[in-house]
This record gives C-alpha cells, sequence and structure tokens, in this order.
C-alpha cells in the first residue's frame, strides 16, 4: 500500500469518494456503524480507508432495501458473535431473508407488469371506438368482441354500482334542488 492509500480522508473527502453528503456520514456515525479512526490537530474528523468501503457497503444494503436500524442491527449481531462462523451465518440468515423478500417483491412487479401491459392493449383498442360513446360504456365494452370477462381489472376497476359523479344533474344542483 503506498503512502497515498495509507492517508487518511477527512469528511468531505469521505463523502466524495463514497457518492454520501457529509450529514449522512455523521448519521453514520450517530448510529454507531461508521467511525473516525482519530481527529486532527485541528479537530478535523480523520478516516481510514476501511470507512470508505463500510459507507459503500452501507450503501449496497440501502439499495437493497434495508434501513439503517437494520444495517445497525446486522452490525451488533455481527460483533456479538464468538467466531466468524457463527458471524457468517448470522449474516447468511439476513442475506437469505432479504433474498426471499426480494424475490417476493419482484413476483409482483412482474405481476403488476403484466396487469400494466394487458391494459394498455386494451386501452389501445380505444382509439377505434366512435365518441357517441358515453364514459360507462368503456367499462362494459361490448365494441370489436370485447368479451366484458376479458377486461383487465385495471380498467374493470373504474366500474362501480355506485352512481358516478358524472351522472348527477349539474342544473338542479345549481337551482339548489
Amino acid at each position: 500500500m503506498s503512502n497515498d492509500d495509507k492517508r487518511l480522508l477527512k469528511i468531505g473527502e469521505l463523502a466524495d469518494a463514497s457518492g454520501k453528503t457529509q450529514r449522512a456520514i455523521h448519521l453514520y456515525e450517530e448510529l454507531g456503524i461508521l467511525r473516525p479512526v482519530t481527529r486532527s490537530t485541528g479537530g478535523f474528523r480523520l478516516y481510514s480507508h476501511d470507512a470508505l468501503e463500510r459507507a459503500l457497503w452501507i450503501g449496497k444494503l440501502q439499495g437493497m432495501g434495508f434501513k439503517l436500524s437494520e444495517i445497525k442491527q446486522v452490525l451488533e449481531d455481527w460483533e456479538r458473535s464468538s467466531n466468524g462462523p457463527q458471524g457468517m451465518s448470522r449474516l447468511r440468515a439476513v442475506f437469505q431473508s432479504k433474498l426471499a423478500e426480494t424475490r417476493d417483491s419482484i413476483e409482483h412487479m412482474r405481476t403488476l407488469e403484466k396487469e400494466l401491459h394487458d391494459s394498455l392493449v386494451y386501452l389501445d383498442s380505444c382509439n377505434t371506438c366512435t365518441p357517441t360513446h358515453v364514459i360507462n360504456d368503456c367499462v362494459e365494452c361490448d365494441q370489436k368482441g370485447v368479451d366484458p370477462s376479458d377486461i383487465p381489472s385495471l380498467v374493470a376497476g373504474l366500474s362501480c354500482g355506485d352512481p358516478e359523479p358524472w351522472d348527477v344533474d349539474r342544473k338542479a344542483l345549481r337551482q339548489g334542488n
């Protein structure tokens, strides 16, 4: 390691190198998930390159959906481990749980993607309808051989049994009836 690599980083340098704000670095310190190695004679916090690695790691975990409180808990569990295999086992369990959560989220997003796609295909066919139809006709479309049971739920959800606000007799409302 060269002398430049061993040089300690001021908070601004650490923030810039990690893509975090100085406030985020301060918050990490307050939570105990990042620590400066020392202070300069002028009182500036000084960080090692390990702190940069830690800040990048925190960012990756946040990108995976971990809250700072969860990251703190992961670190506390790690530090309480009596040995390396135990610590790795704890970390593995956390990552397994996050992987299952991520897979569930991906499946949910795939379902949403299909619903949006199906709705857009359906809505594309609406451009061929004549403008004489009223809005309520749209959610029970019988044009072009559309089967009402095939209307995508994101479109069908517009329909409801209650009177629609556009069905209100606006002239009667203005006259106070």
